[in-house]
């Protein structure tokens, strides 16, 4: 398979293949792990008083804290990490202003010039991918899993923001352009957090309270088997920021099991669960989930869904990224709700539309988080 920019790619046809049965081929050199930022390397400074600590909001979002790099704060299909970071630096940074390349392996910055004139103060992160290190393992599969860990990734950098006491994160995840996919503007602490937002950029709801760092450095996806249904009052909980943070080109439900499986889904107003679908789910979401068997004992699958087959790039873009936001805030709350749980990206042939007797192509598994009550060691791949 060749290793492409995604402007040279059909997005459309793209997503079409990766939903199909077809398998993907034998695994392919994945090449760097970080982008080959040009020029020396260089620390990040100690931030000053009332800077914005890129150190700390690096360390808490997308730094790699093993030497291997797979053990990182943000997860990722296969522990491959295509997501890769410009920093554009304003004023009341702990880096000086500039343009810079970040490389989470030995979380030191490259720089790479200027900033742009009007940078407002803070910092900008432009999120963008290289194929390859995604398709090295999945194939044809890669291209809805490299938006999705973009999404993960922009959900990562704006949680450090609120946990690092930095002013109101700004997210932009429209869609519109294919490099960089999403950037989020991150103010330093003070009163003119506020002052500058880009017209137009949507803005994410983040509807739970500000983590601690504690709690970010300590997420990480449950392997499987996750038994154990949640509490429906939890499981409303976990619903709802889904809901809340994803977009309106997104519908949210979750399979449950016994003792009345089925679907169900968040009213109207988010204080309650309602039956959408009886009957159980959950095996024939193992299948649709590249055959991955544990996902039919799961406590319950939180799924995203829409994403119709005539979409074009924006739609694609803009309903994988907002996915892959919402189930990592979505992750966030399950365990501080004492969940277990692990994101699932891979899916083929899910139409979820045609299964509840609608349409079929009009309304598809995007992505999802497997949830469960069981407690256990913790590792970092999705």
């Amino acid at each position: 398979m060749e290793h492409t920019r995604e402007d040279l790619v059909d997005l459309a046809a793209a997503l079409a293949r990766a939903r199909s049965s077809q398998r993907p081929g034998p695994d392919t050199p994945a090449g760097p792990a970080v982008r080959a930022w040009p020029g020396p390397s260089r620390p990040i400074p100690e931030a000053g008083p009332g800077d914005l600590d890129l150190r700390a909001l690096l360390r808490l979002s997308l730094a790699a804290s093993d030497d291997s790099g797979r053990l990182r704060p943000t997860p990722s299909a296969g522990a491959l990490h295509p997501v890769d970071t410009e920093l554009v630096v304003g004023a009341g940074c702990s880096l000086p202003p500039g343009r810079y390349g970040y490389d989470p392996l030995r979380h030191r910055v490259h720089r790479l010039g200027r900033e742009p004139d009007g940078t407002p103060p803070g910092v900008t992160a432009e999120l963008s991918v290289t194929v390859r290190r995604t398709a090295s393992h999945y194939g044809h599969r890669a291209w809805p899993l490299l938006l999705l860990d973009t999404g993960h990734a922009a959900a990562s950098l704006h949680l450090a923001a609120r946990a690092s006491g930095a002013g109101n994160p700004d997210v932009r995840l429209d869609g519109l352009t294919a490099s960089p996919l999403a950037t989020v503007r991150i103010p330093p602490p003070g009163p003119q957090a506020a002052a500058h937002r880009p017209d137009g950029a949507p803005h994410p709801q983040s509807p739970t309270s500000a983590p601690t760092p504690e709690e970010l450095l300590a997420r990480r996806s449950i392997p499987p088997p996750l038994p154990g249904t949640p509490p429906p009052d939890v499981l409303r909980a976990v619903l709802a920021v889904a809901a809340q943070s994803g977009g309106d080109d997104l519908r949210w439900c979750a399979a449950v099991g016994a003792p009345r499986p089925g679907l169900v889904g968040p009213t109207a107003d988010g204080t309650a669960l309602r039956r959408l679908a009886t009957g159980e789910a959950r095996p024939t979401l193992a299948g649709w989930a590249a055959g991955q068997a544990w996902i039919a004992d799961a406590g319950a699958v939180l799924l995203a869904h829409g994403c119709p087959d005539d979409s074009g790039a924006p739609h694609i873009r803009r309903a994988h990224l907002r996915a892959g936001f919402a189930v990592h805030l979505a992750h966030v709350t399950a365990r501080r709700h004492g969940l277990a749980a692990r994101p699932i990206g891979s899916w083929q042939c899910a139409d979820l539309g045609a299964a509840l007797g609608a349409t079929p192509g009009r309304d598809w598994v995007v992505h999802g988080l497997a949830l469960g009550t069981r407690h256990a060691d913790e590792e970092n791949t999705t």
